[in-house]
């Protein structure tokens, strides 16, 4: 976890729900350069210090992103088959990809701004996949096992209008500041028995909007990192946004579009959940 004022942030490793272990002082951030040396550095210095009581208890600190901002963010269009249903899309026969400016990353309590000239507000809650080292033209989706490095949830916010009906990429529409939410926390791999079998849902005022699986994915996340890897170089601390499940506002009968004073809700199986209220951009 990160944890502390935006732009401030320290790096903590969580023992439970109510502890926690800094270590900001071994490690400078969760950035590319700690990702790339490998989360194992952690280990005996996150022992040692739980072994001499060294340990923190949460006193209501703000919760950051779980990385440093990373040196790309990568997304997955229409990675369910009944969300392309939804927004009338064909499924697609290999993954869609698009980007989202690193910038757009905030905590997962954080407010999301509603930009300027925005009308189709939208969220999705989806699985986002954190690069641990280096991966080009990996030979199988076996290799990516050792590099992906762990696991949290985003909520790709999206604004329809900019995205559908300005014309050019999807990018248009996703990368406005605090589009991305992310955290409470990076979830390492070994902690997970099956990425590929999470629930994972949102509510918009309290009201269900999003229900499904990472089961029921399209591409599966060991195959999405594969398959990126042929196309492109990841690096340590990119972030994938692997698609999201049927519910997206855009899908609704009449659509239903984010607001300001609008609050959303959301979590993955095992990842934690957030909390964003929506407001106006200044």
């Amino acid at each position: 976890m990160r944890m502390g004022p935006a732009g401030s942030e320290k790096p903590v490793v969580r023992l439970n729900e109510s502890t926690y272990v800094d270590v900001s002082d071994v490690v400078r951030d969760y950035d590319g350069a700690f990702f790339a040396a490998g989360l194992e550095q952690l280990s005996a210095v996150v022992a040692e210090r739980v072994a001499a009581g060294r340990v923190a208890k949460f006193d209501g600190e703000r919760i950051g992103a779980p990385l440093a901002r990373p040196h790309q963010i990568l997304c997955i269009g229409l990675n369910f088959r009944d969300h392309a249903a939804e927004t009338g899309q064909p499924i697609p026969d290999e993954p869609i990809l698009f980007t989202k400016s690193p910038n757009t990353l905030v905590g997962p309590n954080d407010a999301v701004r509603q930009p300027r000239g925005s009308t189709k507000l939208d969220w999705e809650v989806e699985l986002g996949v954190v690069i641990g080292r280096q991966a080009r033209y990996l030979a199988d989706e076996s290799e990516t096992r050792d590099v992906i490095a762990g696991y949290t949830v985003c909520n790709d916010v999206s604004e329809r209008s900019f995205q559908l009906e300005r014309g050019g990429q999807w990018a248009k529409g996703n990368s406005a500041e605090t589009f991305n939410p992310a955290s409470p926390w990076l979830v390492t791999r070994d902690e997970l028995d099956d990425v590929n079998n999470l629930a994972m849902w949102l509510d918009v005022n309290g009201v269900r909007r999003q229900s499904g699986s990472t089961a029921n994915m399209i591409f599966a996340a060991h195959h999405i990192v594969y398959y990126l890897s042929q196309f492109m170089v990841l690096e340590p601390g990119d972030l994938i946004n692997t698609g999201t499940p049927p519910g997206v506002g855009m899908g609704q009968q009449p659509p239903i579009w984010l607001q300001p004073g609008d609050v959303m809700r959301l979590g993955i199986e095992g990842l934690g959940t957030q909390e964003q209220a929506v407001v106006n951009a200044d």
